[in-house]
């Protein structure tokens, strides 16, 4: 099979689609130097699938902060020994993904760092036994990437912690900001050494890379690009208090699938996007999206999954059996009962609370003092700084003072374990443990109660060890914290608010009271959802929706616009084109019937503008374009004639069309008519009244009551609670004219009623009607619209080419302003390009009628 890279991707950068077939897999040579990248060519020797009758695999690129590898100095301490680390989650990914249907490659960092001298050679071990391509940073800038800006920024305010004061997580540092953006270019630099950019899927984890997506894109328009956030995200009160809180969101929205782990978390990042970027998102047959200057970016919300695979080799070791039964002898042979406790010593994991909870039940419950113990497993924290340390003396000082209140000759209340443990000692104490509490007051997923039930489930060596027999239903209990990720997910579980420490006691007390075949019963639930809801299941789902997500990419154009991390692809339908000047104005000169059909608010006139009535620039423009006897210039706008009439009272030969053509005029002096039969607004007072009750309560919402319609606008109320006011409002609406000949719409921040059958549409199927019956084909045909309303026009015009209105030769532009989906063939940028190319159009007709004048 021939192996086929890009370097330069010209074709990609032109919108044009590539006439070849899909590529071959290759793997070009890894370079080690930050910011170097390959050279990819066309030559096929490099190829990993040389046999010409195998079938291309899919492949994913996954990309993390760290890889899924262990790397030891050898004994004579010349090289290294890499092995796999069996407890990532990217490995247990892979496992899921089965090696069958996807090929997987690793772009990460390894834990341990490796001299310069030496990299190239790791380099090519782990690549040629691995599959895995290591990030080289020095140690100063992985330093303040991971421990400045990761550890002490992103991560407390993910989990809400607010730098209120400099004690407080850390105070935002610019140059900690500037050394993650520094990290995320050399991953960019890596993956493009090793990526073949039309087929492999890159799947991102978590806050590490958040501006990696990008980079990618900036490279590769049609990158096939998915990112997870593996940690929670906050709620748009605390997330907006980053100063670079926009880079952020729009480097994300770089992506083409953004996966959360609940509905929460996803939830909090769409009101990020509408607060601070505008952006809605809509629902459509059950997969959320956000439109993005036409590109479609799908939101996936599923927790992650545990290896089940991986959970049951390790309880079938025998070294497993030999601990359960030693702390069975430690515990159950006592007539101890264990409670059980698995975190990592970091300030959000609530072991203190846990304990304060732990010594009020021994307070309030003293049936339970020599009975209960609770073992609480703290692994090392990942972070460091004063506030581990803070953490730590709490959590030892709570432990002696609990122990010396009720402990005796043989039995002490908690057990602290804070060496590190083998994982199968881990999961012999989830066997023996009746309930397991894991309380924290912020975490992202916690995948330890998913651990916790299947160790429950256990084996029939396990049965033995524990003296059940193989018909003995199984049982567990689980006390989780209402703020962790896979709380909803457990829903026989006994949630808590870890700060009430009353109510997580009274939870462990409910915990060991309650009758067998309740913690049978909430067992069984759980095991059925955790078994079914393996790491392989959301892998898989994940790729799923991110192949359907980009399956569109090669039916649009993309084109590249914004500098530094305010960069995005604008992705629009092959034939949709910005208007080109020359183009335009060379038809112009040639043609001599034309039709002039503008959009006023947005397309005149900005949105953003406060004073909305037409500068004298404007209006000149417009009489210029008027006075040419070859043109007819209609305006179209949603504006009531009283002000238009005001407005435009100097534009003598201008028509006038408003309340979006329900009136019209052909020029100043003429009279105005109307489109469809005069309406009855007798429909008007059933509608205010409820406008009024939405006015009243959605503060910063208006009423603008016009002749024929009337419009109730939130563009000044609070983004989220304006959009479900505005839902709200439609229903309601709707139900309540269902007898009236009105339609109810919905716009940009407005909710309108208007007489049916009205739409901009008609005044272009009027205007081309007038001009016909004054045998006047127009062989130029101009319309420019910025919002829905104006889609009607686009359509009109466009479907008159091939009818008997147009001249044969006709030119037809139908423009939209912005990049964006749209049934106009045309675009252009904004208001100031739509002002110059009517003035670029006028002046060609000051130059005719002076030529005109000067012949006579």
């Amino acid at each position: 099979m021939v192996s086929r890279s890009y370097s330069n991707l010209l074709e990609l950068a032109s919108g044009e689609i590539p006439s070849f077939g899909r590529m071959g897999r290759r793997i070009p040579r890894v370079m080690t130097a930050a910011g170097i990248i390959s050279d990819v060519d066309d030559d096929a020797c490099g190829s990993v699938d040389s046999d010409p009758s195998s079938v291309p695999k899919d492949r994913m690129i996954i990309v993390a902060n760290q890889l899924p590898i262990r790397a030891h100095r050898n004994a004579d301490n010349k090289g290294w020994f890499f092995s796999w680390d069996e407890d990532s989650l990217l490995l247990q990914l892979k496992d899921g993904l089965g090696d069958d249907e996807v090929e997987v490659l690793y772009v990460g960092c390894l834990r341990e760092e490796i001299h310069p001298n030496e990299q190239d050679e790791v380099s090519q071990i782990l690549l040629e036994t691995f599959k895995c391509v290591p990030t080289f940073l020095p140690p100063d800038l992985f330093s303040r990437f991971y421990h400045g800006f990761c550890k002490q920024q992103l991560w407390p305010l993910f989990h809400y912690m607010l730098p209120l004061s400099p004690d407080l997580g850390g105070r935002f540092d610019r140059s900690l900001w500037q050394a993650y953006v520094s990290v995320n270019k050399i991953f960019a630099d890596k993956i493009l050494e090793v990526i073949n950019p039309e087929d492999d899927f890159v799947w991102v984890h978590d806050y590490h890379l958040m501006v990696l997506p990008t980079f990618l894109r900036k490279r590769f328009n049609r990158v096939k690009l998915g990112y997870f956030l593996h940690s929670p995200f906050p709620s748009s009160e605390i997330y907006r208090t980053l100063p670079v809180r926009e880079e952020l969101l729009r480097a994300l929205l770089n992506s083409d699938l953004i996966g959360f782990h609940t509905f929460d978390y996803a939830r909090h990042f769409l009101s990020c996007c509408s607060r601070m970027l505008g952006l809605t998102y809509e629902s459509k047959r059950g997969y959320i999206s956000l439109e993005y200057y036409g590109r479609t970016v799908s939101i996936k919300i599923l927790p992650v999954g545990i290896h089940m695979g991986q959970l049951q080799s390790v309880l079938n070791l025998p070294e497993t059996e030999a601990k359960v039964t030693e702390l069975i002898k430690e515990f159950s042979d006592k007539d101890r009962i264990m409670l059980l406790g698995v975190d990592d010593m970091d300030i959000f994991k609530g072991i203190t609370l846990k304990l304060l909870a732990m010594e009020q039940l021994l307070v309030q419950h003293s049936e339970w003092r020599g009975k209960v113990v609770l073992v609480q497993i703290a692994n090392p924290a990942r972070g460091r700084g004063k506030d581990v340390k803070e953490v730590q003396e709490e959590t030892y000082a709570t432990v002696k003072r609990i122990n010396e209140t009720f402990g005796r000759a043989g039995y002490e209340p908690v057990v602290l374990i804070d060496q590190p443990l083998q994982f199968y000692e881990r999961i012999a104490y989830y066997v023996v443990a009746e309930c397991c509490l894991v309380t924290a007051v912020r975490d992202g997923m916690n995948l330890i109660p998913y651990e916790y039930i299947i160790s429950r489930q256990g084996n029939e060596r396990l049965d033995k060890a524990l003296g059940l027999s193989p018909s003995t239903p199984k049982k567990s209990m689980l006390v989780v914290s209402e703020f962790i990720g896979c709380s909803p997910s457990l829903s026989g579980a006994i949630r808590v608010n870890p700060w009430n420490i009353d109510a997580v006691a009274d939870a462990m007390d409910y915990a060991l009271e309650m009758a067998e075949p309740e913690k049978q019963l909430r067992h069984e639930k759980h095991y059925r959802y955790v078994s079914t809801h393996d790491v392989g299941y959301w892998a898989h789902s994940f790729l799923q929706d991110l192949e359907r997500t980009c399956r569109d990419h090669v039916r649009r154009r993309c084109w590249g616009i914004g500098f530094g991390l305010g960069f995005r692809v604008v992705a629009l339908d092959l034939n949709f084109r910005k208007l080109s000047m020359e183009h335009i104005v060379s038809a112009y000169r040639r043609t001599k019937i034309r039709a002039i059909l503008l959009d006023y608010d947005g397309t005149l006139m900005p949105q953003a503008s406060l004073d909305k009535s037409p500068s004298s620039k404007t209006l000149e423009i417009l009489n210029n374009l008027c006075r040419d006897r070859n043109n007819v210039v209609f305006l179209v706008s949603a504006r009531s004639r009283k002000t238009l009439s005001e407005w435009f009272s100097p534009c003598e030969k201008l028509g006038i069309a408003s309340e979006h053509g329900y009136f019209l005029r052909l020029k100043r002096d003429a009279e105005w008519e109307t489109c469809v039969p005069v309406a009855d607004c007798s429909w008007k007072q059933i509608a205010e009244p409820v406008m009024k009750l939405y006015t009243e309560t959605t503060d910063g919402s208006t009423i603008e009551d016009k002749e024929t319609s009337l419009v109730w606008c939130y563009e000044d109320a609070d983004p989220d609670f304006g959009s479900c006011q505005a839902k709200e409002l439609l229903d309601h609406l709707e139900s309540v004219l269902a007898n009236e000949p009105v339609s109810v719409k919905s716009g940009q921040n407005i909710v309108e009623v208007t007489p049916q059958g009205v739409s901009k549409g008609l005044v272009a199927e009027r205007l081309l009607t007038t001009m016909q019956e004054r045998n006047m084909l127009p062989d130029f045909v101009l319309c420019i619209g910025d919002d829905r309303s104006d889609e009607d026009m686009f359509e009109v015009i466009t479907s008159a080419v091939s009818g008997p209105s147009l001249s044969t030769k006709a030119e037809v532009f139908a423009c939209t302003v912005c990049r964006k989906p749209s049934k106009a063939k045309y675009y252009l940028d904004d208001t100031m390009e739509i002002v110059r190319l009517m003035q670029g159009l006028a002046s060609v007709s000051e130059q005719s009628l002076g030529n005109s004048h000067h012949v006579s």
